[in-house]
């Protein structure tokens, strides 16, 4: 494979196709260490002379130079480990300061939408000065603190998770910026998604079984028993507030109910645990449009059986996150990833996933 083709490849978004030959994994790799300085430290290394080599023309350089896989793998290794023993210093420090987190909302903000929220309520909704400014310190400030917080606590999770899979013997790292690999296992490149139990999923399966969602039967027994809510919340978040509500009543139907939706929960874990594959089609069908891509992805879906509103508080809990993600990578049968087929807008994809789960309770 030339580079030039390789090249286009990547571009193309069809990580596959380059995964599949020995030339294009080589392209892969390389691309992975993505940083002008990592490439030319790689070609001090091999005794390559780049000394009138444009910036734009290393990775070419490198990759027709015919440099093995076990050089660039054995490079891409010792780097990270450079690079992992600075982060480890602090990192009990890190996770101490994670721990102070105690509510993860988002404000009404996400990523995706931030701006178009912003000008959608604020800027094109309100005409008056004061008005607006009475809005910022009363509404907006709070919303974007908690993005803020939200944002925070996902990347700096996001780093120490990446980290422990990187650690594994069986997980070569991408130690740059390559979009759609964070590393591979067992030669197949993975962008990995850190993610909990679907509310959505759970409503399919409820769907799928004839039976009436929990947000419904939450409601239905909440409003018989006389608990209040505020039936403007997204209906993740009233679910959550419902649970939790009719969690402590002490009535006899609030324990049944909620120790049947609990139980319905325990079967759905332990049915994906065994077989995956409808959640990972879930999982493709239900992205975001404006992300939309059909990459390899490996998904960590932690789940709190004890309290699954707050499974996002796990992403901290690093013991636990070691031992679920080395069993599941040491103890597997089989190789990692699977063909995942899945329709978007009406077009059929196929792409290689897998899932790694991390459980308590």
């Amino acid at each position: 494979m030339t580079f030039q083709t390789a090249s286009n490849l990547f571009k193309s978004d069809r990580i596959n196709k380059l995964a599949e030959d020995r030339d294009g994994l080589r392209f892969l790799k390389l691309r992975s260490l993505s940083r002008r300085d990592k490439l030319e430290q790689l070609a001090d290394e091999v005794g390559l002379n780049i000394s009138r080599t444009a910036s734009t023309d290393l990775l070419k350089k490198l990759y027709d130079s015919r440099i093995s896989e076990k050089k660039i793998e054995s490079f891409i290794r010792r780097k990270f480990l450079e690079e992992r023993a600075a982060r480890k210093k602090g990192e009990n420090k890190l996770i101490d300061e994670l721990y102070k987190l105690q509510t993860f909302d988002w404000g009404g903000l996400h990523q995706n939408s931030l701006e178009k929220t912003i000008v959608d309520n604020y800027v094109k909704k309100i005409r008056r000065y004061n008005a607006l400014c009475k809005a910022i310190d009363n509404e907006l400030h709070a919303s974007l603190q908690g993005y803020v917080l939200c944002s925070w606590y996902n990347h700096w999770t996001s780093i120490i998770i990446e980290d422990i899979f990187r650690e594994q013997r069986t997980v070569l790292p991408a130690i740059g910026l390559v979009k759609k690999i964070d590393f591979f296992i067992d030669n197949r490149p993975f962008d990995l998604k850190v993610t909990y139990l679907p509310e959505g999923y759970i409503a399919t399966v409820r769907d799928n079984k004839g039976l009436r969602s929990e947000l419904t039967l939450l409601k239905q027994t909440a409003r018989r028993l006389g608990v209040h809510f505020d039936s403007s919340l997204a209906a993740s978040k009233l679910i959550e507030d419902l649970w939790k509500k009719l969690d402590d009543h002490p009535s006899t139907d609030a324990r049944k109910l909620i120790a049947k939706l609990r139980a319905f929960r325990s079967g759905i874990v332990q049915t994906v645990i065994r077989k995956p594959g409808s959640l990972l089609t879930w999982f493709y069908e239900n992205q975001g449009a404006r992300r939309f891509d059909a990459s390899n992805r490996l998904f960590l879906v932690i789940i709190d059986k004890t309290d699954y509103h707050s499974s996002w508080k796990l992403k901290r809990a690093r013991p636990l996150l070691v031992k679920g993600i080395q069993s599941s990578l040491k103890g597997a049968k089989r190789t990692v990833g699977r063909v995942t087929r899945f329709r978007w807008e009406g077009k059929p994809y196929s792409a290689v996933s897998d899932a790694i789960f991390v459980v308590k309770g």
